[in-house]
């Protein structure tokens, strides 16, 4: 049998396989894993091709260098730069790569491309992010930020909140350390993520929790003003002074963003 000729790897591409990278565990990236067979036929590629791309950009990820953990290094000229230009442009390379990936798959732009349940990716109705009624430029371009940001973060944490354990997508929210509305900058990066489960979000989030600088969690008075209850002894009480669990892949949360959070946000008193 005559061998397909290879397809060069666009820009396009790149950006596509760079945000593949961010949504499946490590470790999947073999050629015969379904969501890989699933892109690469969508690409046009095969899923070689595409399995040692993503293979390239593990052994150029730092977290796992630090783990020393490799992946194929093999990595060429253009991997390196196009790995490095992604990680420095996440507010725009993020949402762009998001609507690379959301035209493989579907022309509607009501809808998203989830990758967090089942083996492949499936077209869906998105999670509501605030509201947006208005189908402008500008409002999907947030949107897809926000896709991207909430499958990535999710998934470096094993769709598992870092408090509880709990694993079911739907009950999960990709959390900010700092503020969405106030650091713009900060929006897309993996260091201001944390999984929760929309229980915890909503005591982050109102300052009700934080986590110290061991990463164990700490409770506001004003969240133990309402015990004894048998609800918030199970959800809350039982997980103070205990450590998160810690992502497997991209970063871990940044000291920085954390102390702004315990300094501004959470309610000691």
């Amino acid at each position: 049998m005559a061998r397909s000729p290879s397809v060069p790897w666009t820009r396009e591409h790149q950006l596509i396989a760079l945000n593949l990278y961010r949504k499946i565990p490590f470790g999947h990236y073999d050629k015969g894993k379904p969501i890989v067979i699933q892109l690469a036929g969508l690409m046009g590629r095969s899923p070689s091709s595409l399995a040692m791309k993503l293979s390239n950009f593990a052994s150029l990820d730092p977290f796992h260098k630090a783990r020393n953990v490799k992946g194929l290094n093999k990595a060429t000229i253009d991997d390196r730069a196009m790995w490095a230009e992604f990680q420095a442009n996440l507010p725009t390379l993020g949402p762009e790569s998001e609507q690379l990936m959301h035209d493989l798959f579907t022309s509607d732009d009501s809808l998203e491309v989830d990758f967090l349940e089942g083996k492949t990716a499936k077209v869906a109705a998105p999670r509501s992010f605030g509201g947006e009624s208005t189908e402008s430029i500008a409002t999907v371009k947030i949107r897809r930020g926000q896709q991207f940001f909430r499958q990535s973060i999710l998934r470096a944490y094993d769709v598992r909140c870092c408090v509880s354990g709990i694993n079911v997508p739907r009950m999960l929210v990709a959390s900010h350390i700092r503020p969405w509305r106030d650091f713009p900058d900060d929006r897309l990066d993996p260091r201001n993520g944390l999984c929760l489960s929309s229980l915890h979000d909503a005591a982050f989030d109102s300052g009700l929790m934080t986590f110290d600088e061991d990463l164990k969690v700490l409770l506001s008075s004003g969240l133990k003003k309402f015990l004894p209850q048998a609800s918030l002894e199970l959800n809350f009480l039982g997980y103070e002074g205990k450590a998160i669990r810690l992502p497997d892949k991209l970063a871990t949360p940044a000291e920085e963003f954390l102390k702004h959070h315990r300094e501004h946000i959470f309610a000691k008193e």
